[in-house]
């Protein structure tokens, strides 16, 4: 069954209710897969909710709240499901005082797609890196162009070929002993957190360090992470790189080492 929802604060969302987010483009998100009404890195999700509402709007955000209404949004006929949780102010009395509110859309499941992906180096960086925060025109501008040049994603760049992040991933690397995780101003994403944690406890050698394009062929394979799991990767730009299922596997190992937690 095909479910498509977007509740805010606990109730179906009107017009009226829409408008605030349509006409204001300020606030955050956080996405995440459910399986049978599981998440993984939950809490890691609600920090990252709390941590940016404190700094979007000067307020706290509870954590069981989310959970309330995550768990509403699902109701009883809906255990998997693509979840995305947003963060926007409404306006209070009290000039300049707003009132978070908690925006929960639910849409069909998505597992990570199955062919390698390409990905497109794309001039860009994301402002205020740390937030996932809404209105990237941004990255959705060369998203799309990444699409009509014929790659699945862009790969958001600084002037001095410093890479960073996906537009809507997280990237990687291996040289064939370790991880290489780009040191950049980045989205700390979820996935990439527990595919670290779970290298770590793994025994797998990681390490962070500045990734410049023209450092790719001393790179011999790359992947993607991002709320739908981990992605292989075939080409950034014109640099081809060696689809390693073994590399697969164990970031696979990594990521699913880390429980379903209960919304």
């Amino acid at each position: 069954m095909k479910v498509e929802r977007i509740e805010i604060n606990g109730a179906p969302a009107t017009v009226e209710d829409l408008r605030h987010p349509a006409l204001r483009n300020y606030g955050h998100f956080t996405a995440m897969q459910v399986r049978d009404r599981r998440v993984r890195g939950l809490g890691l999700h609600l920090d990252r909710l709390d941590t940016a509402t404190q700094e979007l709007f000067g307020r706290e955000l509870d954590g069981e709240l989310v959970r309330a209404r995550v768990r509403h949004a699902l109701r009883g006929d809906v255990r998997d499901a693509s979840v995305r949780v947003y963060i926007f102010g409404r306006d209070l009395p009290t000039w300049g005082e707003v009132e978070p509110c908690v925006m929960v859309t639910v849409r069909p499941p998505q597992d990570p797609p199955n062919p390698p992906r390409n990905v497109w180096p794309a001039p860009y960086q994301r402002p205020v890196p740390h937030i996932k925060h809404v209105g990237g025109f941004g990255q959705t501008y060369y998203l799309r162009m990444a699409e009509r040049a014929g790659y699945d994603e862009a790969l958001l760049v600084a002037p001095d070929g410093t890479i960073a992040e996906g537009a809507i991933t997280n990237i990687g690397f291996s040289d064939g002993e370790s991880i290489v995780w780009p040191d950049a101003p980045m989205l700390r994403g979820i996935t990439m957190t527990l595919v670290e944690r779970g290298l770590a406890q793994m025994g797998v050698p990681a390490r962070r360090q500045v990734v410049r394009l023209g450092d790719l062929p001393a790179l011999r394979s790359a992947f993607l992470t991002n709320s739908w799991g981990v992605m292989s990767v075939e080409r950034v730009g014109r640099r081809r790189f060696t689809v390693d299922y073994p590399l697969m596997k164990t970031l696979q190992d990594a990521y699913e080492r880390n429980p379903w937690d209960l919304i």
